[in-house]
């Protein structure tokens, strides 16, 4: 459970949040009007988090880089009036 704190206390009292934080192993949750604004985690759990994040997003990445170059449908640059064509990566334009 992370502790809540309107942001004008938590101006006055940042060293304290701080502190809370790094040593308390406590989350800070910094509202205003009532609503989650900011969060103060330790580097550690910044960490986790980024590490989660990381893991969600690779299997996306495998996959769209498995389907291969994409196929637009017939007359769509037309209808949607795009100038540019697909070019794979690595390739030049002449």
């Amino acid at each position: 459970m992370a502790y809540e704190i309107p942001v004008t206390q938590a101006r006055a009292e940042l060293a304290d949040l701080i502190n809370r934080v790094v040593y308390g192993d406590e989350r800070v949750v910094v509202t205003r009007h009532g609503k989650p604004l900011v969060a103060l985690v330790s580097a550690a759990d910044l960490e986790k988090l980024e590490a989660l994040r990381e893991a969600a997003e690779e299997p996306v990445i495998s996959s769209v880089s498995r389907t291969g170059r994409p196929v637009s449908a017939a007359g769509e640059q037309r209808r949607f009036g795009i100038a540019a064509h697909h070019q794979d990566p690595g390739t030049s334009r002449s």
